[in-house]
């Protein structure tokens, strides 16, 4: 995101000037684009480390996912809320940590943490399990994710599609 003060142009490491305008946004966009492709790699990657380890085939990102997650994001930052998004034909995982920053793998670890929740053989949950099995579904193939953060509050949304979770169905 880029904020904008009234002596000058901030955008995220690089401070402009009114004069060098157009050189800040040149730099700002190079920032952003660069930000964004390393929390979509990075977001990946976390994934499909978790799917290789019950041989799922890999998510594909989906840039259209990630938009609709970084929508979410912000509105849930600005509204000072915490769920999911209503009526959604998506699958969707949130996390939110005050105080501290994380990573794409701290988020997805923390999903993840939740496979000793499943027993696979029984395809029950003893606790919270659905971010992990969302993250494990062999039916889901793209996901898209973003972080919004305001103060000392981030908000990360993670999109899948096809949704998993389907009551009855193993997730693999």
């Amino acid at each position: 995101m880029i904020v904008y003060d009234t002596r000058t142009r901030t955008a995220g490491r690089y401070t402009c000037t009114v004069r060098a305008t157009i050189v800040c946004a040149i730099l700002a966009a190079v920032a952003t684009g660069a930000g964004e492709d390393s929390l979509a790699r990075d977001m990946l990657a976390a994934h499909n480390a978790v799917r290789a380890t019950v041989k799922v085939p890999p998510l594909v990102w989906s840039d259209n996912l990630a938009r609709v997650a970084q929508e979410w994001a912000n509105t849930l930052l600005e509204k000072k809320q915490f769920v999911h998004r209503p009526k959604s034909k998506l699958g969707e995982n949130l996390y939110q940590i005050e105080g501290a920053k994380s990573t794409p793998k701290e988020v997805v670890d923390r999903w993840a943490s939740e496979s000793t929740n499943f027993n696979y053989k029984s395809n029950k949950c003893h606790g919270v399990c659905g971010h992990y099995t969302q993250i494990i579904w062999s039916g889901t193939k793209e996901a898209g994710c973003a972080v919004a953060r305001g103060g000392n509050r981030e908000v990360w949304v993670c999109e899948y599609n096809p949704p998993g979770n389907y009551v009855g169905q193993r997730p693999y």
